[in-house]
């Protein structure tokens, strides 16, 4: 599993530019990013490396910010690779509520929230998925 943190902004020039700029000074790095938006608002959904940090200082920031568990697993990179990964929660009927991707070391990774943690876990570890750690996905 992996903490994702999610940040809600005003749907406005320089919203983004400002948040990412506060996790600049404090040297934070963002390993994986995706915005939802309306018309109002946004929602940022990330993973950083050092998802205690980042809560803390845009907390102290004033921002809207709440922290989630995700599950990372490694993806094929060829046609089919989501089929597999979501036919797989799918049989399990686990729920897949939004998923974004990344890559690390020149693979696929899909950032995936899904209805229950831990049933996706074990299907996707026994279907032969490899899982990506905090601490591999963080470095």
């Amino acid at each position: 599993m992996v903490k994702q943190i999610s940040v809600f902004l005003q749907n406005r020039p320089g919203t983004l530019a400002n948040l990412t700029k506060i996790l600049l000074d404090k040297k934070i790095n963002i390993r994986a990013l995706t915005v939802a938006d309306t018309s109002d608002y946004g929602i940022i959904r990330m993973i950083v490396d050092d998802p205690e940090k980042t809560l803390k200082v845009l907390k102290e920031s004033e921002y809207l910010v709440s922290e989630t568990e995700v599950v990372a697993v490694e993806a094929q990179d060829k046609p089919g690779g989501l089929y597999e990964i979501a036919s797989t929660l799918g049989e399990k009927n686990v729920n897949i509520e939004y998923l974004y991707t990344t890559l690390k070391e020149g693979k696929a990774i899909m950032i995936i929230r899904v209805s229950d943690i831990e049933a996706a876990t074990e299907a996707l570890k026994g279907a032969g998925f490899k899982l990506v750690s905090e601490k591999d996905l963080y470095k």
